[in-house]
């Protein structure tokens, strides 16, 4: 099941865990009505299991993948990947969330980014890009009120559904180190203190807690 932090409801339990491939084809399932039927994405057709699950054993080498259950459901999952490849760009990383329906509202998103860039900030990294395409306004008011201002607008970047889209750069500064020591640390070598990584699941989920 990966590591996890468990908090008791009264009917029942809610689970924030670090994602296994076992987990890849219920993640797939969230993101898919994404692609099909949104803007969110830019892709245009849903991966194949086989393709997904090779994208997450990527994903998982360099960051941190998480989800949000419920009573043994995946209500909602985020992640981190690199915006860009060169290497004076190491220590930048850009967050991705994903919720089903009946997960927003209950700040589970706020929850999972707060646990995600704790992470992200202890393993080293400086800042923290949002890629967001201009008509999901909802996205844009959730990464203003966790922190992030806008730094850059592509006009008509991307085609889909037959309308050409927008894109919004937002920027949040992870940590006040001016000039790091050393390069972050990569997830595959981070995840093996998972006593430290219990811990900050834990309470980034107790200090928001009481929201929900």
């Amino acid at each position: 099941m990966g590591i996890k932090w468990y908090k008791k409801e009264r009917d029942g339990y809610t689970v924030i865990r670090v994602a296994t491939q076992a987990d890849v084809p219920e993640i797939l399932n969230i993101y898919a009505p994404y692609i099909e039927t949104t803007t969110v994405t830019f892709e245009y057709t849903v991966p194949s299991l086989e393709e997904f699950t090779e994208r997450f054993r990527q994903v998982t080498e360099g960051f941190p993948w998480l989800l949000w259950e419920e009573e043994g459901k995946i209500l909602g999952y985020a992640y981190a990947s690199l915006p860009f490849q060169r290497a004076a760009y190491g220590w930048c990383a850009e967050p991705s969330i994903y919720l089903r329906p009946e997960a927003r509202g209950k700040h589970i998103g706020r929850q999972l980014y707060g646990a995600l860039e704790e992470l992200l900030r202890q393993m080293g990294y400086i800042l923290s890009f949002a890629v967001i395409t201009g008509e999901n306004s909802g996205s844009l008011s959730f990464h203003r009120a966790q922190g992030y201002s806008q730094c850059g607008l592509f006009h008509h970047c991307g085609l889909k559904f037959g309308r050409w889209l927008d894109v919004y750069w937002l920027e949040k500064r992870l940590s006040s180190v001016e000039i790091p020591r050393n390069t972050p640390v990569t997830w595959f070598d981070f995840s093996k203190d998972t006593q430290k990584i219990g811990n900050i699941l834990g309470k980034m989920s107790l200090s928001e807690s009481e929201k929900i």
